[in-house]
């Protein structure tokens, strides 16, 4: 269990009985009330009435990339922009990271012993809530139902192979990506997702299937989010964490 204190959260309750959790984790700057209104949208269809959803906020602190400011942040940022800032030994805030990591790791851990079972609690987030998803999803203690990427890079790439545990590869994941994403380019996810299948032995996962990676990639969209996105993102929750239970 995680001693890192759980980061302040919203939550959007399900309509009917609780037997699954989303935890989605929102960007850099942004707080869980600007995924407010994707839950809710979500939480309207019938085949996802039984999640809840906990949309964590990020503490605020210097980030270098700004000029230092103070801004909601899951951990500090020295380069953006371009797909050479990605490389595998580029300057990372692991210590900032791997803190986020086991803060969600600790708010998991409520919905645990709250009753619901790991196999039925999905952790995901957009951009930088993306990079601590995969954090929590691969090298923590938990074997959950599902991981979102959107609009993602994998973190500490030169190490993660060490890090991740046995049972990582046996999530399912759902990564989604602008081809126009001027912030995270294309070739990072597509790097990433490289990294994933050579290093951690993710497979592509089958049309229909929950096993291995589910990739969307998006002409046009740049670092965002789009209904198309949001649509199937709805549908691969339904599958991985079906109404059933």
């Amino acid at each position: 269990m995680s001693t890192v204190p759980p980061p302040k959260f919203l939550t959007v309750e399900p309509r009917g009985t609780h037997t699954a959790t989303v935890v989605f984790i929102h960007g850099l700057g942004d707080s869980g009330a600007g995924w407010q209104p994707v839950a809710q949208m979500l939480g309207r269809s019938d085949a996802l009435a039984h999640v809840k959803w906990i949309l964590p906020h990020a503490p605020n602190q210097p980030v270098t990339v700004n000029g230092g400011m103070r801004m909601p942040s899951w951990y500090d940022l020295y380069s953006l922009g371009d797909a050479e800032s990605f490389k595998a030994e580029r300057k990372e805030d692991e210590q900032g990271m791997l803190r986020s990591r086991d803060s969600i790791l600790s708010l998991i851990n409520k919905d645990i012993e709250a009753g619901i079972p790991q196999e039925r609690i999905v952790v995901g987030g957009f951009s930088q809530g993306s990079v601590v998803s995969l954090l929590v999803a691969l090298t923590g203690p938990l074997k959950l139902g599902g991981l979102v990427v959107a609009s993602g890079y994998m973190p500490l790439a030169s190490k993660i192979k060490e890090m991740a545990t046995s049972h990582a590869v046996e999530i399912p994941v759902f990564w989604a990506h602008g081809k126009a994403d001027p912030l995270i380019p294309f070739r990072v996810a597509e790097s990433s997702l490289s990294l994933a299948r050579a290093q951690l032995g993710f497979m592509n996962a089958a049309p229909g299937s929950t096993a291995g990676i589910e990739f969307h990639a998006y002409d046009g969209m740049g670092h965002s989010a789009n209904d198309e996105e949001i649509v199937a993102l709805g549908q691969w929750l339904a599958r991985v964490v079906p109404k059933s239970g």
